[in-house]
């Protein structure tokens, strides 16, 4: 039920790049810091990780998720973070009901993979707000996680802060470790500003169909995860939403930086 004294909830999509981003003094670890500055205090947050892609459907639902270190062949200090949030049993049951007839099975193996963590100790450094994470199911086509998604609109009115994790372009064989500030190739550009304009002009059920896009889609997303949490906040996106871009910039050339905030206006804000 809406509480009238609570403010719709913001969504947020962050590009969460390669681990290596979390640690260190990088312009992205710094903008995610100031973004979460900037965020109202939730209840309780939602991740829709990229690192969480099986083909299963299933919600977090342990008092105390683990940390998980989801990558190889990086420095120790990588693996030694710990992102002790509490997660939310009974907010795991009402996604579950929300997302029916979808058939989203409680999950108490799972916890917080990187794609979470990764932001979450920068958007929330003290790890006091309780997350839980939502599956996603590769059997499913990129319309369906966009009406999943739109199912999940009432938890903006509850105090939800609902964050995807991905990467609007996610080319990792093209990836170039030597050279971080390598400029972007023409279909990466070309791709991440096809998905501006949708996000802007409020088409966002196109982004559904960015398969239809060619080869700038293949190449930007060779791989449905890293885009697919993005959807998740299209599918969320109201008329009383402004559309903003926290973070952008390309890493190693072919990774996509760029994160997304639906920041909900005042009714004396929204143009008539």
């Amino acid at each position: 039920m809406k509480n009238p004294d609570r403010p719709l909830m913001p969504v947020v999509f962050i590009g969460h790049g390669n681990p290596m981003l979390t640690i260190g003094n990088n312009r992205y670890a710094r903008s995610w810091e100031e973004l979460g500055r900037k965020l109202p205090q939730p209840k309780a947050i939602l991740v829709i990780s990229a690192h969480w892609y099986i083909p299963e459907m299933r919600v977090t639902a342990m008092q105390t998720p683990r940390t998980i270190h989801d990558f190889y062949g990086f420095p120790d200090a990588l693996f030694q973070i710990e992102y002790p949030a509490a997660g939310n049993p009974e907010l795991a049951e009402q996604v579950a009901d929300l997302l029916l007839p979808d058939k989203f099975a409680a999950d108490y193996q799972w916890g917080l993979d990187h794609g979470a963590w990764a932001v979450l100790r920068h958007l929330y450094p003290h790890a006091q707000i309780p997350v839980i994470q939502v599956s996603l199911d590769l059997r499913k086509a990129p319309e369906e996680h966009y009406r999943i998604g739109q199912k999940l609109a009432s938890l903006r009115e509850e105090g939800v802060l609902i964050i995807g994790s991905g990467n609007i372009v996610h080319n990792l064989p093209s990836f170039d470790w030597r050279e971080q500030q390598k400029e972007p190739p023409s279909w990466a550009v070309d791709f991440e500003a096809w998905n501006r304009e949708n996000l802007l002009s409020g088409k966002t059920e196109e982004l559904a169909g960015y398969l239809s896009r060619g080869e700038m889609a293949n190449l930007s997303a060779p791989s449905p995860d890293h885009y697919l949490p993005l959807l998740y906040l299209a599918a969320l996106k109201t008329p009383q939403d402004e559309v903003n871009f926290p973070v952008e910039g390309f890493d190693g050339g072919t990774m996509s930086m760029l994160s997304v905030l639906l920041n909900p206006q005042t009714t004396s804000e929204v143009p008539a």
